[in-house]
């Protein structure tokens, strides 16, 4: 009767944040509204735009667009995966293995991101080619090279964090809310630098040597023209002369990844802190967990307010609905007249 006690008072007491605690209820009050809110944004967000994509021909114009869908599944996957942690807070997941399900979870979560950061490295890459090389772009950029870039992005994801499973230790904090991460599974600092040496490091430094090079590159174009014009007028250039009609597609997408790595570092930081055994609190890995995952969502909503071409498909596959939901209601009308 004690053990039973005291196993009831032990998943009662473990609140990561240890406020909003409902002893009505018996849940973390706090933790589950900051991950249902998430949730419900996270999905819905992708869904409209892996929706507008399929609706919208003019942003299959840029090969990015096919970097871009797949960072929208990976997130899409992400906000499904968190019902997981919502479902653990809930003690809807009391008979499940903890140790397995904090395994699988953490890992797969893990996957999904480091697929959301390849993807913008790879969209990085492809904005440098075109602007560098915009004659041989087409015969560089192919679509079986650009399908086989996506699927080598999720075995590379799928490899880094395979070790996970061999006790190399704690791969990420997605899975805290089961009380098996947080008191059992430890990071490593071995581990911690081999995954920011494989995937962070490499992405970031990536992403700032291509967009740096992107800039510099318009701006010298930009340059050109201007002068051109001071010294000819605006009547004298020529339609062909170097203009860089990417600047603004760019811009959209160093937004993207500019918020991405903004929302991350306090979980990288916090992730080397923890490993190196500097610093470590149950709240700072929960709100630097959540906060980085909340870029699943803030992707989706950078690019759809930045993006005309996305604003466009938004707006036809708005119209679309409206236009099914009068067809179904004159429908209905005319087969029951009132």
């Amino acid at each position: 009767m004690n053990s039973t006690t005291e196993l009831n008072q032990s998943v009662m007491t473990f609140c990561l944040l240890d406020v909003g605690y409902s002893q009505i209820f018996n849940t973390c009050l706090l933790e589950v509204a900051v991950i249902l809110f998430l949730t419900v944004l996270i999905i819905s967000g992708n869904l409209v735009v892996i929706f507008v994509f399929h609706c919208a021909p003019l942003l299959s114009h840029h090969t990015t667009s096919s970097f871009i869908q797949t960072m929208a599944y990976a997130d899409l996957l992400v906000g499904v995966s968190c019902l997981i942690p919502s479902l653990s807070l809930l003690h809807h997941m009391e008979g499940l293995d903890e140790r397995l399900t904090c395994t699988i979870f953490g890992y797969m979560v893990c996957v999904l991101k480091s697929v959301s950061m390849a993807s913008l490295a790879c969209v990085s890459v492809d904005r440098y080619v075109a602007i560098t090389r915009p004659l041989s772009y087409t015969a560089l950029v192919t679509p079986c090279r650009l399908r086989a870039c996506i699927v080598l992005i999720w075995i590379y994801s799928a490899l880094i964090f395979l070790p996970s499973f061999l006790d190399w230790g704690k791969p990420g904090y997605h899975g805290d809310v089961v009380k098996w991460c947080s008191t059992s599974w430890n990071t490593k600092p071995v581990f911690t630098a081999f995954i920011v040496a494989a995937l962070y490091a490499p992405a970031a430094l990536t992403v700032c040597f291509t967009y740096a090079h992107i800039f510099r590159i318009c701006r010298q174009h930009t340059r050109q023209i201007s002068e051109r014009r001071a010294r000819f007028g605006p009547q004298e250039t020529e339609p062909g002369e170097p203009a860089c009609p990417d600047k603004r597609y760019a811009t959209v997408l160093f937004r993207i990844t500019s918020v991405f790595y903004l929302l991350w570092l306090p979980y990288i930081i916090y992730f080397l802190l923890e490993s190196a055994r500097i610093y470590s609190h149950p709240a700072a890995s929960f709100l630097t967990t959540w906060l980085a995952i909340s870029n699943s969502f803030c992707n989706c909503l950078i690019y759809s307010l930045s993006n005309s071409a996305f604003r466009k498909g938004l707006k036809r596959l708005c119209l679309l609905c409206l236009q099914r939901s009068d067809t179904a209601k004159n429908t209905v009308r005319f087969k029951h007249p009132s």
